[in-house]
């Protein structure tokens, strides 16, 4: 069983890895810090069991690193790992289809606990959040997210997506209401905010 850690900071990589594998010994954590090594690996290996993945890389900053993941390799799921843990932080993180959030200052109980959960196939999040009801995005949304964190036009969205304009632009509508914002622009500076 494969688990993908992708943090920028070695000390936290290896304080993660060793409680991972006191949680199970049969899990090989490959450590990674950066968002492209990561991607190159699941371009050969689809077959991960999780990505514990930092919203702080040096090649990608707040929900964008999880928004590409998801775009690219749905299947796979992917927990954030964060000391941004507050509830809007948590939130957006669920509508963009994380499977888990872990904040850094978890204690080594909630952690094993976490990782036992998600490597079971459930869900983990702090409980305000996980209460608050958001919707998760479709698959489609969270392209069309991707494609506007880009800086892409609609046309452009659609012409990669193979969707008409208007299909692209009911999904903004509906991720507007999702996010809890009104604009393109907030919904940039929302998955932007969130690092």
């Amino acid at each position: 069983m494969n688990i993908l850690l992708v943090d920028d900071h070695p000390l936290f990589r290896q304080a993660m890895a060793a409680t991972i594998n006191n949680v199970r010994g049969d899990i090989v954590v490959e450590q990674y810090e950066t968002l492209a090594a990561v991607r190159r690996k699941l371009e050969t290996q689809a077959d991960i069991a999780l990505i514990l993945l930092d919203l702080k890389l040096p090649d990608s900053q707040g929900i964008a690193g999880l928004l590409s993941l998801k775009a690219h390799f749905p299947a796979v799921p992917i927990a954030i790992v964060s000391a941004n843990d507050s509830t809007d932080t948590v939130e957006t993180a669920i509508a963009c289809g994380a499977a888990g959030f872990i904040s850094k200052a978890a204690g080594v109980d909630e952690l094993s606990a976490a990782i036992e959960a998600l490597i079971n196939g459930e869900t983990w999040f702090p409980e305000p959040a996980a209460a608050s009801g958001r919707r998760e995005l479709s698959a489609t949304q969270v392209h069309i997210l991707d494609g506007v964190h880009r800086g892409m036009m609609n046309k452009q969205i659609a012409f990669e997506l193979g969707l008409s304009e208007a299909t692209v632009k009911y999904h903004l509508t509906s991720m507007f209401r999702v996010m809890g914002v009104q604009t393109r622009a907030q919904l940039v500076a929302l998955s932007q905010f969130n690092d």
